[in-house]
C-alpha cells in the first residue's frame, strides 16, 4: 500500500495531544487504565552488569507481582540474549513471555550478516520476543530501501516462533517526517510492533513521536485491516507519564488495542508504583 501524505507540523500535533488527553481523562477510570498500563509493562534489565543471579531475582519479581494484586501479571520480560534460555526455564508455565533485544542494541552498528546470526541465536534460545533496532545511520543518510530489507529479513528469521518489534529510536530521528517514514517502513516490512525507543539515549518515548506512529499504525489497519501493535519505552518517569500513552492509543486506536497483544510499555521502573496504585 501507499501511505497518505503526513503534513502535520509539530505545534498542530502537541495541541491535539493536549486535547486529547483533556478529553480521556474526563471519560475515563484512572485506575482501570493504570490496570491496562500494568498488564501490557514489558518488564525489562538491560543492563551491562546482569548476570545469572540477577536474571533469577528479577525472573523471582515477575512471578511474584500476582501475589500482591491476583490476576495482574505483566505479559513479558526483556533481556539480553545470553539469558533468553535461563529465563524461559524460570518463567515456564507462567504464561509470561520473554524477550530479547537484536541488532547491535542500541547503537545498530553491526554488519548486517552478523545481525541476522545474532537474532538467529536468539530465536534459537527460545525468545518470544525479538525487539531489534533499525540502522538510524543508515535512515538518515536517505537509503530507506536498505533499511526496509533489513527489517523484512530480521521479520523473516523470526518466522513464527517470535514476534518482531522495530525499535526506530525516535529521539534520534527527531523529526515528524523522519518518524513518519521509519514508521511506514517498519510496518511494511512486517514488523509485528514498532516501538519508540531503546531508553538508552538522553530522548526516549515522547507523546509527539507516539502519536506520529500511532496515526501511521490507524491508517494500515484501515487500509489493510492488519493490526500493528505499539510500544513506548523510556522516559517515562511517573504514572501520568505512561497514562498519556494509554489514551493515545485508546483515543486514535479505540480499545481493541489496549491488550498485550497490541499494546506494551517499556516502563519497568514505574511497575511497583502502579501496582500499589492499582491493588
Amino acid at each position: 500500500m501507499k501511505f497518505q501524505t503526513y503534513n502535520h507540523s509539530e505545534a498542530a500535533l502537541n495541541e491535539r495531544i493536549a486535547q486529547i488527553i483533556d478529553i480521556e481523562k474526563k471519560h475515563g477510570s484512572e485506575k482501570e487504565a493504570l490496570k491496562t498500563i500494568f498488564q501490557s509493562i514489558d518488564f525489562t534489565t538491560l543492563e551491562a552488569f546482569d548476570n545469572e543471579e540477577k536474571i533469577n531475582d528479577f525472573c523471582a519479581k515477575a512471578l511474584d507481582f500476582p501475589k500482591h494484586a491476583p490476576h495482574l501479571s505483566v505479559p513479558a520480560i526483556c533481556i539480553y540474549s545470553p539469558f533468553v534460555r535461563q529465563a524461559k526455564k524460570l518463567l515456564a508455565g507462567s504464561g509470561i513471555r520473554v524477550a530479547t533485544v537484536a541488532c547491535c542494541f542500541p547503537s545498530g552498528q553491526m554488519p548486517f550478516d552478523l545481525k541476522v546470526k545474532e537474532v538467529e541465536y536468539c530465536v534459537n534460545e527460545g525468545a518470544d520476543d525479538v525487539d531489534m533496532v533499525i540502522s538510524r545511520g543508515t535512515f538518515l543518510a536517505g537509503r530507506y530501501d536498505e533499511v526496509f530489507d533489513e527489517i523484512k529479513t530480521i521479520k523473516e528469521t523470526c518466522g513464527d516462533k517470535a514476534h518482531l518489534k522495530v525499535i526506530l529510536e525516535t529521539g534520534e530521528l527527531k523529526t515528524v517526517e523522519n518518524i513518519r517514514k521509519a514508521s511506514e517502513l517498519a510496518i511494511l516490512a512486517g514488523a509485528d510492533f514498532i516501538k519508540t525507543s531503546t531508553g538508552k539515549v538522553p530522548v526516549a518515548a515522547t507523546p509527539l513521536a507516539a502519536i506520529v506512529m500511532i496515526d501511521t499504525i490507524k491508517e494500515y489497519y484501515e487500509a489493510t485491516g492488519k493490526k500493528v501493535g505499539f510500544k513506548p519505552a523510556g522516559g517515562m518517569k511517573t504514572p501520568e507519564d505512561a497514562l498519556v500513552y494509554y489514551y493515545l492509543v485508546k483515543h486514535v486506536l479505540g480499545d481493541q488495542w489496549l491488550n498485550p497483544n497490541l499494546f506494551r510499555v517499556g516502563t519497568s521502573r514505574l511497575a511497583g508504583l502502579i501496582l500499589d496504585l492499582i491493588k
